[in-house]
């Protein structure tokens, strides 16, 4: 059993209460998703309209943005844990800010894909895992309930920053809304994150025989031990393919639903189904938590998701129910992502197999649209929907592995 010591200075630290950190981190998301990862939705036509850029080019900053966030989450699980995530959720509110800035004072598109790279920093080291990992360094055990309602404010993002961006953009252009971001983003995320979230002591973990290994003619600290590797493995797997398939659809949704002959102000109407199904599919899940084990709440997730696309794809007349079930599969898949590892591997290094687990995840997700694209440029919106469903339907046995796995140490 691997031991947490803390700083001799800080022996008597308790953690804060829920209502002291949630709320300020539920405002952050809102608005740090918001600006990041949701921003193209509503900018990527009026900077591609503005500047001449392709829209394709437009759209492909977003992607490497999340390949960057990919590459450096493991260094941000593992600053977290020794730090806490005070610090490095300051650090992604400059780096946002700064990457709003490049991109409103670009002049051509080489500058614009790099302030896309300086976002992507910004979203790797603010985003859900490590707002999860910072709840898991605070909280321990007791993360599961403030990790669920924490993604209750984060189903809000677009919902919120959606409309504002629309008003921002008509009345200051992309570029003045990329400004007023960058400015919310110093005037209050970094505040709140600096003064309003706790200073935590730094802690050093201390491996047992079973988590540190000989390199180099010294020890080093391994962050899963060696008998948990393959449920690690599992459990980076299932994230990954679901992150994947909420990627694609999230892009694509649109496209598909009007290859069923859906006119587009139905398929967009069809397609808000998604976020209220997915805030009370969270809320229902907060709600029972207590009676189960997180990997039921991943199990419900991709079967859930199974049956939304398989749904989407046999053409089921009534649209709205394969989006409801999409919707709650996708819901309840962001409290699996941060509660299933902590229950599995515990607390002591939940913030660095976070941000390993959020490395295959966020690069897939940057590669999702493209893949999407070609799929259905491949195969047509009926082809794509349909090889979705088959990669649904193995992550659906790869979570039943997964389960049994845990069954069996659990006896």
């Amino acid at each position: 059993m691997s031991v947490s010591t803390l700083d001799a200075t800080s022996s008597t630290y308790r953690p804060p209460s829920f209502l002291a950190v949630i709320p300020v981190l539920g405002v952050t998301q809102i608005l740090a998703w918001g600006s990041s990862y949701y921003l193209l939705a509503v900018l990527a036509q009026p900077i591609a309209g503005d500047t001449g850029w392709p829209l394709a080019w437009v759209v492909c900053g977003l992607s490497l943005g999340l390949l960057v966030a990919g590459v450096i989450s493991p260094r941000v699980g593992d600053s977290i844990q020794r730090l806490g995530g005070r610090l490095v959720l300051a650090a992604s509110a400059v780096f946002l800010a700064l990457g709003l800035i490049g991109l409103a004072l670009s002049p051509n598109l080489p500058l614009y894909i790099v302030s896309w790279l300086v976002l992507g920093i910004g979203m790797g080291a603010g985003l859900y895992d490590a707002a999860f990992a910072t709840l898991g360094r605070l909280y321990g055990k007791r993360a599961r309930t403030a990790i669920a309602t924490l993604t209750l404010f984060g189903g809000f993002a677009s919902t919120v920053c959606w409309p504002l961006s629309a008003l921002l953009v008509s009345e200051l252009g992309w570029r003045g809304a990329c400004l007023v971001y960058a400015g919310v983003h110093l005037a209050v995320l970094l505040p709140l994150y600096v003064f309003a979230l706790p200073k935590e002591p730094k802690r050093h973990i201390y491996g047992s025989a079973h988590t540190r290994i000989e390199q180099g003619g010294g020890t080093v600290d391994r962050p899963v031990p060696e008998g948990s590797r393959l449920l690690f493995v599992l459990i980076a797997l299932v994230i990954t393919v679901s992150s994947m398939i909420s990627a694609l659809i999230s892009v694509h949704l649109l496209t598909i639903l009007q290859a069923r002959d859906i006119a587009l102000a139905a398929a967009v109407a069809l397609g808000a189904i998604v976020g209220p199904a997915q805030v009370g599919a969270r809320a229902i899940e907060m709600a029972i938590s207590r009676f189960h084990h997180p990997i039921w709440t991943k199990f419900a997730s991709v079967v859930f998701v199974a049956t939304g696309v398989g749904l989407l794809w046999i053409g089921f007349p009534i649209v709205a129910a394969s989006l409801v079930f999409y919707g709650a599969g996708i819901g309840i898949e962001s409290i699996a992502r941060g509660t299933l590892p902590l229950a599995v591997f515990g607390e002591d290094r939940y913030a660095s197999i976070m941000g390993r687990i959020a490395m295959p995840s966020l690069i897939i997700q940057a590669a999702s649209p493209s893949l999407g694209a070609f799929l259905i440029d491949g195969f047509g919106a009926d082809g794509a929907i349909a090889a979705l469903f088959v990669v649904a339907l193995l992550n659906v046995l790869f979570v039943a592995v997964l389960f049994v796995l845990l069954r069996r140490r659990a006896t």
